[in-house]
């Protein structure tokens, strides 16, 4: 699997399907591999309940955008608050794309003609998970799956603040194209987003407000690991992220105050976790199944034993 520079991972949460949905997706574009999974060690059974030495993780890519699979159980469904937008130059390839995901999955918005796109689709596919499939026409096309965040219920109206957050902690950060509602738009009000795109960490995400009565919330489901270097990024980047009414949570994860999902981890961790010496995996996981925020020191100083 081709190994590239990306700073932020979208995780998706499957409740025993992850290696599946990896080659299911991976059969879906031409530019797509799957990883080596990380198995499962006897430490933190408790938590996690997988046997051990069977698939915890599991990586792919697709388009250039690398993706997690992770076995997690049933805890988490995913809906359309996190969606992923495949951004496509033809019709066509609109239909060839949606097809397959729309096969065995349910249509949120129908295959069609809209104001924004000669010829676009919304399905959740056979997992579940929220995919965007749109013709491009000829707008530049920097990045073929984009991320896109909906804030609904409580977060409706705040996505701006959200996103202004996210560029703020963010290297190599810029806001994009802003379309907002108007008049006559409720119930959203206007002024709110319709649609932002912007980049984080050199890479493309979209997000939008939506004030209809959604009967979703962001949740685990879709996160975003952060990986990072340094222990001063690790706190920089917890300090913010939980600040003003985020939440912190176990291994790293957090919400923030607008309700998303992040693991902020040490790059380092994922050469631990696929190290040959299983004593040393064993040593690192029981260390960081302990903790909330990552302590790199203390991580190395397990995993070296």
């Amino acid at each position: 699997m081709t190994q590239i520079k990306q700073r932020i991972v979208p995780n998706l949460w499957f409740d025993g399907q992850a290696e599946e949905a990896a080659r299911f997706y991976t059969s879906l574009f031409g530019d797509a591999s799957v990883g080596d999974p990380v198995l499962a060690t006897k430490a933190g059974f408790e938590n996690h309940g997988r046997p051990e030495g069977s698939v915890m993780t599991i990586d792919f890519e697709l388009e250039g955008l690398r993706f997690i699979g992770i076995n997690g159980g049933p805890l988490f469904k995913f809906n359309p608050s996190v969606s992923f937008l495949v951004a496509c130059r033809t019709k066509a390839e609109v239909d060839a794309t949606w097809g397959r995901l729309a096969e065995g999955g349910s249509v949120l918005m129908e295959l069609g003609e809209y104001p924004f796109s000669e010829w676009y689709g919304w399905t959740a596919d056979r997992y579940g998970l929220s995919w965007q499939v749109m013709a491009m026409g000829a707008r530049e096309i920097r990045q073929r799956i984009i991320p896109t965040l909906m804030y609904v219920g409580p977060q409706s109206g705040k996505c701006e603040a959200a996103v202004r957050l996210y560029t703020s902690v963010s290297g190599d950060a810029r806001t994009g194209e802003i379309l907002r509602y108007g008049p006559g738009e409720e119930p959203d009000r206007p002024g709110t987003i319709k649609h932002i795109s912007f980049t984080l960490e050199g890479q493309d995400f979209a997000a939008m407000d939506s004030a209809y009565d959604h009967k979703f919330a962001f949740n685990e489901a879709v996160s975003f690991m952060r990986l990072c270097d340094t222990q001063a990024e690790i706190d920089r980047l917890w300090a913010s992220l939980t600040a003003g009414g985020g939440q912190e949570s176990f291994c790293g994860w957090l919400k923030d105050p607008y309700g998303v999902s992040w693991q902020i981890a040490p790059a380092a961790l994922e050469a631990m976790l696929r190290d040959p010496d299983r004593r040393k995996v064993e040593r690192a996981t029981e260390a960081f199944l302990k903790m909330r925020k990552f302590d790199i020191a203390e991580l190395e100083k397990a995993y070296r034993g």
